[in-house]
């Protein structure tokens, strides 16, 4: 059986998520801007607890995926990427997932009052990312040792994390996207440019 050329889970949900943005792209250029503005309205407009989650969810599927393949990088010494260290110490990238969750706390709990909406997303998604890095050394906290390249450190949480990352923004943002589609698809079928129902 021959080889495949993409080996690690994280490069496979990199891969995934590159062909389902690029899936969006298509579907948001056959769909009116009003349409799609129209779309995403009518399911995050008044709920926008929902709309954090999604934000959240594609800001953990990101940095997870991403931070997974950079240390794969670094410990094959691929590529322009290094561990951080200070003082000889090696920083572990959680270090900065736990950072990047107190801050996102720290401005909640602040409660920007100019553009609550934009500012919603924004820390939903910055949320995520710390979520994505902390949770990526997830064995190292768990063990309270470096067992990031042992058996124990990588087993089947890549997986079952970017599984549940990618479950999620399929659950939170399902309506939208099919709402979507069906737009594309009755601009397709109609020729029409005004938007649809």
């Amino acid at each position: 059986m021959p080889e495949l050329p993409i080996r690690h889970p994280a490069a496979w949900a990199l891969v995934i998520l590159a062909f389902l943005l690029a899936a969006l792209a298509i579907v948001l250029l056959r769909v009116h801007h009003a349409s799609a503005r129209a779309i995403y309205k009518k399911h995050f407009a008044n709920n926008r607890p929902r709309e954090r989650l999604l934000f959240a969810a594609f800001g953990f599927y990101l940095s997870f995926a991403t931070i997974r393949m950079i240390t794969h990088a670094i410990h094959a010494g691929r590529g322009p990427f290094h561990d951080v260290s200070m003082g000889g110490r090696h920083i572990h990238h959680l270090v900065w997932g736990i950072l990047l969750l107190l801050l996102v706390g720290y401005c909640w709990l602040w409660q920007p009052t100019a553009h609550p909406r934009t500012m919603g997303r924004i820390l939903s998604f910055l949320y995520g990312a710390g979520a994505g890095l902390t949770l990526d050394e997830f064995a190292l906290w768990l063990n309270l040792q470096d067992v990031y390249w042992e058996r124990q450190g990588r087993e089947s949480i890549d997986a079952v994390l970017l599984f549940s990352a990618l479950l999620a923004m399929g659950i939170l943002g399902a309506r939208f996207f099919r709402d979507l589609l069906r737009e594309a698809a009755h601009r397709r079928r109609t020729g029409s440019t005004t938007p649809h129902g």
